[in-house]
């Protein structure tokens, strides 16, 4: 028997996301990580781009990790998809290069 819940499950963790599902107000959420390498540190300017971002309606969280060089977002996608978080990213002034497998 085909399960729609499991196959986007196992869909999302093909592309390197993890998924969460949260109700609120009678809504679902699907969130979605997405990671993505840098290349250039980002500086002051970028960093208060950043902060802004997490205006946006849909993005939830933004993590960077300076040792491996890659950010890390937690947005919600039923609004916005993955291509949208990088150039958001983009815009910001971050250098992103290839998506990271998250595990």
């Amino acid at each position: 028997m085909f399960d729609r819940r499991t196959s986007q499950v196992d869909s999302a963790r093909a592309q390197g996301a993890e998924r969460e599902i949260i109700i609120q107000k009678g809504r679902a959420m699907t969130y979605l990580d997405v990671a993505f390498h840098y290349e250039a540190i980002p500086g002051e300017t970028e960093l208060r781009a950043i902060d802004s971002m997490r205006e946006v309606y849909g993005i939830r969280r933004v993590q960077f990790n300076e040792k491996d060089r890659t950010v890390r977002v937690e947005f919600d996608a039923s609004r916005m998809k993955q291509d949208a978080v990088a150039k958001l990213l983009r815009q910001a002034g971050i250098d992103i290069r290839e998506t990271v497998a998250l595990m």
